[in-house]
């Protein structure tokens, strides 16, 4: 090698060392970002879930609160979250989504230990919906920082493993509840978060980068950010409580009066105003229309098998709820692989592929419960297959709706785009356990009363499947859509 050779290799080198140092953290790899916004979200799903196994708990600790007070630790954490969801993608898109995400970790943190040190059915409640709010702050922004950290042909893989960990956090909260709090009390339910929370705060505070802003100086919508908590929190109310003896039916039908009366105020204001904060433009793509829509389908679906499968391990073949939770493991252990390699595949051929025959597969997983199991227990022959059907299915779908969704979104759109589609979800799932415990919730449970579940949840699994043949997330397709977008 001559003179001039190692020269220009030793100036190369040090051209090469000099641009790596000036890279940002995440510009070097992109996957200590997804891990901390994961962690988040790992601890807002499995919140979500894991206070089903502690409200028996939650009596002995509270022993004068009636079950209809105690019913509000779960419900005012559902109808909180799922008003606040859109607004705070706003509130992303807006103020930054760094920003937005370490103000909700902090929030969700500092409210789970007020949850844990409540005295009280009305200090508990109060903490939770703050919880709730942090939760809603954190979501979109997350799932923002994944999207702007990774190039556009990786995507496809990290929203379908940042959607499988929220999966499975939710999946494996009750049992993971039941056993905290059988071992340590139901204040640790909470208490579980602060670690875990605090890691990410740390860590995000370090790696997090501001991406920057496609319209930093556009005014925030207070009245459309107002319309939509007001209706979405209405309608979320009406259902969650739509077995409440509580509740009269003129009270319910009068809250999802408004409620609906504000979700069409919202929208006719969005058409109005200069500067709102769902630009509806997003709809006319035909793709985020269909899949928000088999988002609500499969939403449904979801917490539809969720829930008969623990009422369907008490009632029928008495299991405990630990037990239960156990057995329902093989199914949520299946979503992360296959959302790894469904995220490969949707990379090359989009996620109508593995919307469509996930479908399939989850529709077959409903018609195996509904004709295999029966009253005497035989897990390993009669309801592991179908489990393992189900995680397939869930595998292959719940990630790609996520991915699909915010595929041909602009960037300064990320946030609440995203944000609808998870609100949708959230609708989705309210109305699952709505559906679930109207069918299910009588005392006496017997082997027929499960049918009609699973009818209904085969056929929102075909209907999700049916409703994801229009969508296109091809290459081509998702580049004409960002050409577009910089025109």
């Amino acid at each position: 090698m001559t003179d001039s050779d190692r020269k220009s290799s030793m100036s190369s080198r040090v051209s090469m060392e000099q641009a790596l140092s000036s890279m940002p953290p995440s510009a070097a790899s992109p996957w200590p970002v997804f891990w901390v916004a994961s962690v988040a979200v790992f601890l807002v799903s499995m919140d979500g879930t894991m206070l089903f196994a502690a409200f028996s708990a939650l009596r002995a600790g509270f022993p004068l609160a009636t079950a209809a007070d105690l019913s509000w630790v779960l419900n005012a954490y559902t109808v909180a979250y799922a008003a606040m969801l859109i607004p705070s993608g706003g509130l992303a898109d807006k103020h930054g989504h760094k920003q937005v995400f370490l103000v909700g970790v902090a929030l969700f943190l500092a409210a789970s230990v007020a949850c844990g040190l409540a005295v009280n059915v009305e200090g508990l409640v109060a903490a939770r919906v703050l919880q709730a709010i942090g939760a809603a702050l954190l979501t979109p922004a997350s799932l923002s920082l994944v999207l702007a950290t990774f190039p556009t042909n990786k995507r496809a893989v990290a929203v379908s493993l940042w959607g499988a960990v929220g999966g499975l956090a939710a999946a494996v909260g009750p049992s993971l509840g039941a056993f905290v709090i059988a071992s340590l009390g139901w204040q640790w339910a909470f208490y579980l978060n602060v670690p875990l929370g605090i890691l990410a705060i740390w860590r995000g505070a370090t790696l997090l980068t501001e991406a920057k802003q496609s319209t930093p100086g556009r005014p925030l919508d207070l009245v459309g950010m107002g319309l939509l908590i007001v209706g979405i929190g209405a309608l979320a109310l009406s259902i969650v409580q739509a077995e409440s003896p509580a509740w009269s039916r003129h009270e319910l039908l009068a809250a999802a009066g408004i409620g609906l009366a504000c979700v069409v105020g919202f929208v006719a204001w969005a058409r109005s105003t200069t500067a709102p904060l769902v630009d509806l433009g997003l709809f006319r793509n035909a793709t985020y229309r269909y899949v928000n829509l088999a988002t609500l389908s499969f939403g449904i679906a979801f917490s539809m098998m969720f829930f008969a499968f623990f009422f369907y391990m008490k009632s029928i073949w008495h299991y405990s709820l630990p037990l239960a939770g156990l057995a329902m493991a093989p199914g949520p252990l299946l979503v992360i692989p296959v959302a790894a390699v469904s995220g490969r595949i949707a990379s090359r051929h989009g996620h109508r592929p593995l919307l469509v025959v996930g479908g399939l597969i989850y529709a077959a997983s409903a018609l195996w419960f509904l004709l295999v199991p029966g009253t005497e227990p035989a897990y390993l022959t009669d309801w592991l297959p179908g489990m393992l059907l189900s995680g397939l299915g869930v595998g292959m779908v719940l990630p790609s709706l996520s991915g699909a969704a915010v595929s041909h979104l602009p960037s300064g759109h990320y946030a609440v785009g995203a944000a609808i589609n998870q609100a949708i979800r959230q609708i989705g799932s309210v109305m699952g356990v709505a559906l679930t415990v109207l069918l299910l919730g009588s005392p006496g449970l017997q082997r027929a009363d499960f049918n009609a579940v699973y009818l209904c949840h085969m056929s929102l699994a075909l209907l999700t499947a049916a409703l994801c043949l229009p969508v296109n997330t091809s290459s081509v397709a998702i580049a004409k859509a960002h050409a577009s977008d910089c025109a």
